[in-house]
């Protein structure tokens, strides 16, 4: 399965709460935090949500 690296760039101080609600599910807490998550439908749901938020790198 492949993996994502997700890295926040932005901040969420003027997002609407389900992004940042979101944001909290990734594990990202913070600017320039990174997670890494295997991919799936789910996350990329999420992504999708936050993606101006966010930069994501594919993992090998």
């Amino acid at each position: 399965m492949a993996q994502v690296k997700i890295t926040q760039l932005r901040s969420s101080a003027r997002c609407i709460q389900d992004q940042i609600r979101t944001l909290h599910a990734l594990g990202l807490r913070r600017i320039r935090h990174s997670v890494v998550h295997k991919k799936s439908p789910t996350l990329d749901g999420m992504i999708r949500v936050v993606a101006h938020l966010v930069k994501v790198e594919e993992v090998k």
